[in-house]
């Protein structure tokens, strides 16, 4: 049921959005980093974070807390572009709170919680680069979620995951709304969440649960190091993440989109697959998976002969 209620109101509330983001001027409009050639609304995640909220209310509605401050960050980046000292500092408040509405938290789970939420909001945002991309991806991560969790966290994933499949109904490529930071800090607060209550669950889940958040976190390790290979600052925006890559190589933007859900997709069925072993050979099998598949795409990402730092 959460679901479905999710989709319905994501289908219904992200060209209501979309209208009233067009209205006021809060529009992504083209420039050098950017692949869209006219300007699209933003506010998807403020339809995103409408559609979550009914189920997660009735659910369990502190955790409605930091998904909603983290809509509200964003909807301010969006709007004033943030120093990033300040916007740092507020996420790392997000973090905080989001340890805080887990069960059973400590300062340990806090620390935690606050660390993971500063990888995971910055990743998805960071993925959030193409036509119905970091939707399609993080739709892929939060089934995962819904399978091997249970109770108000399994109805976070499963409403985050029919939220993002009725916003790709307007964000499937050629894009009519963006998430916007309000929606890719909202997504990635939830996935936080939810990894971390993977954490608690059972050894066997939380190491297949790494799997489910895997594409946005491996597009974020290969950009740190390309950059870091370039000599070029850690902070600065370019077009050289993978999917930017891929197509500058001639990929159109909706096979770059499929192939990278695709990818996750398996991630998180190898996830799923793993969360059922004993604690040991989840670990090992985890490791391997991460492992090879992280490298590997190091490897192909990151190499100054395969990519050129001048024109990025």
């Amino acid at each position: 049921m959460a679901l479905i209620v999710a989709l319905v109101v994501a289908v219904i509330a992200a060209p209501v959005a979309a209208a009233i983001a067009t209205r006021i001027g809060l529009v992504d409009k083209p420039g050098p980093l950017k692949v869209h050639e006219r300007p699209v609304p933003y506010l998807g995640g403020v339809a995103v974070l409408v559609a979550v909220a009914g189920p997660v209310a009735v659910s369990r509605a502190s955790l409605l807390y930091p998904l909603a401050l983290a809509a509200a960050l964003g909807l301010a980046d969006d709007r004033f572009d943030l120093p990033p000292l300040g916007r740092l500092f507020a996420q790392v408040g997000i973090g905080m709170l989001a340890g805080l509405v887990l069960p059973d938290h400590d300062v340990g789970r806090v620390m935690a919680a606050t660390a993971v939420t500063l990888v995971l909001l910055n990743a998805v945002n960071f993925l959030d680069g193409l036509d119905g991309l970091a939707a399609g991806v993080c739709l892929a991560s939060a089934v995962g979620f819904a399978i091997v969790l249970g109770g108000s966290f399994a109805t976070l994933a499963l409403a985050l995951a029919g939220a993002l499949a009725g916003f790709l109904v307007w964000n499937r490529p050629p894009a009519r709304i963006y998430l916007g930071d309000a929606g890719s800090y909202l997504i990635g607060t939830a996935l936080a969440l939810l990894l971390m209550q993977s954490f608690d669950t059972d050894a066997a889940v939380a190491s297949g649960a790494l799997l489910f958040v895997g594409v946005p976190v491996a597009d974020t390790a290969v950009a740190i190091v390309r950059r870091a290979r370039a000599r070029r600052s850690l902070l600065r925006g370019d077009r050289g993440h993978v999917y930017d890559q891929l197509v500058d190589r001639g990929w159109r933007v909706r096979r770059t989109v499929v192939v990278f859900v695709a990818v996750q997709a398996a991630l998180t069925a190898a996830g799923v697959g793993i969360a059922q072993l004993s604690a040991g050979a989840a670990a090992a099998s985890a490791a391997a998976v991460i492992g090879v598949t992280g490298l590997s795409a190091i490897a192909a990402f990151t190499s100054p002969k395969r990519w050129s730092p001048g024109r990025l």
